[in-house]
């Protein structure tokens, strides 16, 4: 007992020691911030059944963890998952407690998907939330919650409820964003001037693709957790908010159907372009069928009375030569105009 006591003091000095690693921690009582605590102060406003304290936490290590495990007396099965990371999102009830693990989708300047986790320990009247790899943190979130001192009465199940609601609403400027891109490729397709441009557009489609695929891996498991707040069996600690995790339920649920229409436009996108191409092959061996078919006449006649036999028809004829150079230049023109109305020139 002494060492897990002299383990947990060597870490909350590491804690405190590293001040960009802990965002906030306060506590809560009726819906007010009572104030901005410290570490080792959170057991004992734990204990208090009528406050609940916040604490947020960005890229902890194994020691920082080991303080919120002593201080809020965590699952260290919940603890191992929030160490390790890369977790499938989910949320996962250890007995009066939750674990939920969320993914946060950002896209650089050159539109790739930056994906991070967000990891959150809920009780009856504790809300430990761990950021890994998310640059866009959650304070507008603590100011949402601390603006609305009606909800925030509800504890540590409307925080949850608002961090939920915080990520799932930061899906949404990335599906726009990837729906405007569509929107691109598609006029590119039907421009004729970048017919030769065909290639990169396949590669943009199949780039468009890959990236709405990723974002479904990351949200549908999301939807299937949060369908477990929303109904039959609720977890103890989030008794009462079921409307507004249906709410986010509902969110994503738009969300998910959204991406697989996009995605459904996607490889219609690409047969379209496909298609696009096919086409203008076939115009181009039209073209070159046309123009070959105007050669062959001429070609077929200056053939014929270059094999040099005696009697060939009107060989020695004053007029033969222009009337053979008259002749193949009417044939030519007939099938010039016919070749011009089928639109095969």
């Amino acid at each position: 007992m002494a060492y897990a006591q002299g383990e947990a003091g060597r870490s909350v000095s590491v804690l405190k020691g590293n001040p960009n690693m802990l965002i906030n921690c306060a506590a809560y009582q009726d819906g007010r911030k009572l104030a901005d605590i410290d570490i080792d102060s959170i057991s004992d406003y734990v204990a208090r059944p009528e406050c609940f304290v916040w604490v947020a936490l960005k890229e902890p290590g194994p020691d920082e963890l080991a303080v919120m495990k002593h201080e809020f007396g965590l699952h260290e099965l919940a603890i191992e998952d929030a160490q390790n990371g890369h977790q499938r999102p989910k949320i996962e009830e250890y007995g009066e407690s939750l674990f939920a693990v969320m993914h946060t989708v950002e896209m650089d300047d050159d539109g790739e998907l930056l994906i991070g986790e967000v990891d959150v320990f809920v009780g009856h009247n504790y809300v430990l939330s761990v950021r890994r790899g998310t640059r866009v943190g959650f304070q507008s979130v603590r100011a949402r919650c601390e603006r609305e001192p009606r909800l925030l009465k509800e504890g540590a199940a409307f925080v949850l409820y608002a961090l939920l609601d915080d990520v799932v609403d930061r899906y949404f400027p990335i599906i726009e964003a990837m729906s405007t891109e569509i929107e691109e490729l598609e006029d590119r397709i039907f421009d004729r001037n970048n017919s030769a441009a065909s290639r990169a557009i396949i590669q943009d489609l199949y780039s468009l693709k890959r990236r709405l695929v990723t974002l479904q891996h990351h949200i549908v498991p999301l939807q299937e957790a949060v369908s477990k707040l929303t109904g039959g069996r609720i977890p103890s600690a989030c008794q009462g908010m079921q409307a507004y995790f249906r709410d986010v339920y509902d969110h994503l649920e738009r969300i998910v159907r959204t991406i697989e229409g996009r995605r459904e436009i996607v490889v219609t996108a690409v047969q379209v372009n496909l298609g696009m191409i096919s086409l203008a092959e076939n115009e181009v061996t039209k073209r070159l069928g046309s123009f070959a078919a105007l050669f062959a006449v001429p070609t077929m006649i200056a053939g014929i009375y270059g094999m040099n036999f005696q009697n060939i028809p009107e060989l020695h004829f004053r007029f033969g030569y222009p009337m053979c150079l008259a002749i193949m230049l009417t044939v030519d023109l007939v099938l010039y105009r016919r070749f011009r109305r089928a639109g095969w020139l």
